[in-house]
């Protein structure tokens, strides 16, 4: 499809003897938000660390917006337009909110500016902007991770459940800023959630995992009448 941004075929990945993912498929496109689904240990996690190059895929092949990087390095991903928010937050808890988000410019020139919009999105950082990032609460931070992976203007980025130990307000104002984005329609979203009705709401296209596999899938509005709740209570 036109707008089909990503392309993941027949991915496997081991850890020792331990068959994590299975033949696992999928696409996501501009202006969507891919929900993965499924409870603690079947893979989800492993599945967002190969499409970011942090684990090597054993078999299968990744595609970005038409160009093969399933070998390719994170650094690489990152150039490439991948912004990933990992789970846990995992902010620079000794740097201010301001360096923290450089650090999402890496990958750009020296001297590149913070975007102002980043402010926009999540008012409180311009609020907390010099103090370090260990010193906010767990619903600042998690705003801080998201804004320092948008830093660079990423073509997809990869939510890996950023309501966890989140407060209800912030949640609520996490799915605004997702909605706001993938409605843009110059960005694709891959969100990996275990809040079922957050993962609903935002859902444009939904997966299922089981084991290691895809066991379901389906258009996001069509999520509860196929009993998707139910697949993550099995």
């Amino acid at each position: 499809m036109a707008d089909e941004l990503l392309r993941v075929e027949g991915l496997n990945q081991y850890y020792g003897g331990s068959h994590i993912l299975r033949n696992l498929s999928f696409e996501a496109r501009l202006g969507e938000v891919t929900v993965v689904l499924g409870r603690n240990g079947v893979g989800k996690t492993t599945l967002l660390k190969s499409l970011m190059g942090v684990v090597p895929v054993k078999t299968g092949s990744i595609t970005l917006d038409g160009t093969d990087i399933t070998r390719a390095t994170s650094y690489e991903r990152v150039r490439r337009g991948i912004g990933y928010v990992p789970q846990g937050r995992e902010v620079f808890s000794r740097l201010t909110v301001d360096e923290n988000l450089r650090m999402g410019l890496a990958s750009r020139p020296g001297g590149t500016a913070v975007p102002a919009e980043l402010f926009e999105l999540f008012p409180v950082l311009k609020q907390m902007i010099g103090r370090r990032g260990g010193d906010l609460s767990g619903g600042q931070q998690q705003q801080l991770a998201i804004a320092r992976a948008l830093a660079a203007g990423p073509k997809l980025l990869i939510l890996d459940e950023p309501t966890e130990g989140i407060q209800p307000s912030i949640i609520k104002d996490i799915g605004r800023v997702i909605r706001m984005l993938a409605d843009r329609k110059t960005m694709a979203i891959v969100l990996v959630e275990q809040y079922y009705d957050f993962a609903a709401e935002l859902a444009d296209q939904y997966l299922v995992m089981e084991r290691g596999e895809v066991v379901q899938r389906g258009r996001g509005a069509d999520m509860e009448a196929e009993g998707a709740r139910q697949r993550m209570s099995i």
